[in-house]
């Protein structure tokens, strides 16, 4: 469901920025959160490092699992699926599932895309997405490169967040953060 070769796709709609990506330390990633990231992710870093794109969508940095004093953030972003999860709807088929959440993108219309990171298998981790405008949760069956391809390309049935500002766009622009 995710490959490092998923950012192919992406870097012919979105260039990187010219000052690379973001070195993280990955084993200790993995140790904090009890399981690796997802390859696709972890290229995505390599390559964009932590950024907007089209000053609309937050692609997180990850951060070690520990408390935190930030107001914002991956443990932060995911404290608050997890939240949200409890009080919302959800498509017919994450009904009764009880998913282990890490978000991963934040949209300035406050939707988040979350893995559902159950699986012992990142590559096997599906994208939920809570769209603030439906007040749901659903479910998409790839990774995170590949989730903004097709966001980009208008590769779903409708579209995932309750903005459109990058449905269907085809290309986009990617601002590194300065964290």
């Amino acid at each position: 469901m995710s490959t490092a070769a998923d950012v192919d796709s992406l870097l012919r709609m979105m260039p990187p920025p010219e000052d690379g990506g973001t070195v993280v330390d990955w084993p200790r990633m993995a140790e904090s959160w009890g399981r690796p990231f997802p390859p696709d992710y972890q290229r995505f870093m390599e390559v964009y490092g932590a950024g907007v794109v089209q000053d609309f969508l937050v692609i997180l940095r990850p951060e070690p699992k520990a408390p935190t004093t930030q107001f914002d953030g991956m443990l932060v972003e995911t404290a608050n699926a997890e939240d949200t999860w409890q009080d919302v709807y959800k498509a017919p088929e994450l009904e009764g599932a009880s998913p282990l959440l890490i978000t991963w993108g934040v949209a300035a219309s406050a939707d988040l895309m979350c893995w559902d990171a159950s699986s012992d298998d990142p590559d096997e981790w599906p994208i939920l997405v809570f769209n603030r405008g439906e007040i749901q949760f659903d479910r998409y069956n790839c990774g995170m490169a590949a989730f903004l391809t097709g966001v980009l390309r208008e590769d779903f049935p409708k579209c995932p967040l309750s903005d459109v500002t990058l449905w269907g766009r085809g290309e986009a622009s990617f601002r590194k953060s300065r964290q």
